[in-house]
Order: structure tokens, then sequence, then C-alpha cells
């Protein structure tokens, strides 16, 4: 690696893992003004025409036709349903707890590729498996609502299962196109789906706040947009499998980030309902999957903490 490349590194994680982790509390700022899903069609626009000018000024290879169903697919499900589920839930949920559920969608990711790709997890897979589950229903029961169906939680953790498929769909366009071409793609594709909603979010901006606005243009230029760049460049000079650590900073810094931005608290049933959840992420990463750099390259690439 060039020297001169390699000292820039940490700083260009760090603000790949700052901007994805002050999307739950800023997210919880804009709903102040905004409701959930025109919200999410307004940061989707913004984060849109970005992409747009990447690939005016990248011109990367445009798409086989036998792949835009599967783009598609995943706009609709990483973008779309995603950020319906996420944003609806985080009405009732606390930053920080939302954080942590969404931490357990590479281990969803890893389930589903057992159930469907016929790969396998290992004795250490399952008991890590069950080790974050049983810290998603701690985590969840503090919430308003519990685990009932259509609570916050269950929302959010909703949003987890679609980052999960997405992550199993956008594996095979990111291998042919590339990450940061294929993640363009997929968040114009998410923007169109959601734009429906996006007259009412423009009526109701002008009667919004000065925060609410900050919020809304934070959402679309830095989680959505710089975050994905960001970490592309880190992953292209790392590798996925040594950048993957870097990712269970994730839920820490959306914790002190709420707590800067909204004087957030994490109750003592998030925080070790959270300690859990990691734990068992990170034994099915290391010690769960036969090829433990793949799997752990497989998280990396991919987005399993963005909001």
């Amino acid at each position: 690696m060039n020297p001169s490349v390699a000292k820039f590194i940490p700083l260009i994680a760090a603000v790949a893992i700052v901007s994805w982790g002050s999307a739950y509390p800023v997210v919880r700022i804009a709903l102040h003004d905004l409701s959930p899903i025109p919200l999410a069609a307004l940061r989707y626009m913004i984060a849109s025409i970005m992409a747009l000018g990447w690939l005016a000024w990248k011109r990367p290879p445009f798409p086989a036709w036998r792949d835009w169903p599967r783009f598609i697919v995943c706009g609709a499900i990483g973008i779309s349903l995603y950020n319906i589920f996420f944003n609806t839930g985080e009405v009732t949920v606390s930053a920080g707890a939302a954080s942590l559920l969404i931490s357990a969608a590479p281990l969803i990711a890893a389930l589903l590729a057992v159930a469907f790709l016929g790969e396998r997890l290992t004795f250490w897979g399952w008991i890590g498996s069950l080790l974050s589950f049983a810290g998603v229903v701690l985590i969840a029961e503090g919430q308003m609502g519990g685990v009932s169906f259509g609570s916050g939680a269950t929302l959010v953790f909703g949003a987890a299962v679609c980052g999960a498929l997405y992550t199993t769909l956008q594996k095979k366009l990111v291998h042919r196109y590339g990450a940061l071409p294929s993640i363009c793609y997929i968040l114009i594709i998410g923007a169109v789906l959601l734009s429906p909603w996006l007259p009412q979010a423009l009526s109701a901006l002008p009667h919004a706040s000065i925060s609410s606005w900050a919020a809304v243009l934070e959402l679309g230029i830095f989680p959505a947009a710089i975050g994905y760049a960001a970490w592309a460049f880190v992953i292209g000079h790392l590798g996925a499998a040594r950048g993957a650590g870097m990712l269970y900073l994730l839920p820490p810094t959306t914790l002190v980030l709420a707590f800067l931005l909204t004087g957030e608290v994490p109750s003592s049933r998030t925080l070790i309902g959270g300690a859990i959840v990691m734990a068992g992420v990170f034994v099915t990463n290391i010690y769960g999957h036969p090829r433990r750099a793949t799997r752990q390259g497989d998280a990396a690439q991919t987005d399993p903490g963005k909001a």
C-alpha cells in the first residue's frame, strides 16, 4: 500500500463510521417535523442526486439488462422497505437501541446464506446466533410496545431483516460491477420507488424547523452518500476481511452521538442487550463459518449497520 495513502485510512474509516452512526439520532431529530416515509423519500432524493453526479463523472460500465431485476429488488428491499420500517420504528425506539437491533443484520444474512445458499455454520455459529437473538429480545422488551406485532422494535428488526436480504442479494452485483457503482444504482432505484411520498415531504419542509432541515441534508449527504464512498475506499485499500473489525465500532459510536445530539442515555437493559448482540455477532463472524475470512469479508463489503 502506498504510505501516503495508508496514513489517511483511519481518518476515512472514521468518516464512514461516524456518518453511518449519525443516522440513528439524526433520523429522530428529523421525525419531529416530517413523517417517516416522506423523510425517507426526501433523504434519498438528495442521495440519488449525488449518486447521479458520481456516475456522470466516473462513467462506470452500464449494468447488463439481465442484472436490472436484481438491482430493482435491492433498491426496493435495501433502500425503500428498509427505510419505511426503520423510520417508522424509530418513532418509538431510541437511537441507541435501534443501532443495536440493526447490528444483528450480518447475523441474519449468515442464517439466510445457510437456508438458501447451502452455506454452513459451525456449532459456535449457532451458539452465537442464539446469543444475539436473546440480546435482540432483551432490547426489544425495553422499548415501547415490546416485541408485540407492529411495535417500533419489531419494525426496526424488520429493517434488519431487509438489510440482511439486501446484503445477500447485493453480493453478485458488487462482485460484477464494484461496490460504489452498485450502491449508486441501488440508491437511485430506491429513491425512485420512494418518490410518491416526495410531494408530501416537500410540502412539509416550509413549516419545518432549521434543525429538521439540517437533519435532512445531513442524512442525504453523509450516511446515504459519503459514508458509502468512504467505506468503499477503505475496503479497496485494506481488504474486506481487515476492514470488518472496524464495524464493531458502529454501535458505540451511535450511542455517543445519540447522547451528544439528542441527550439520549441508554437504559441498562439496552446496554446489556447490546453487549449480548455484539458478542453473538462476534462469535458467529469469527468462529461460526469454516471460511472465516470470507464471512468477515461479506459483512464488510456491504452495509451491515447503516441506517
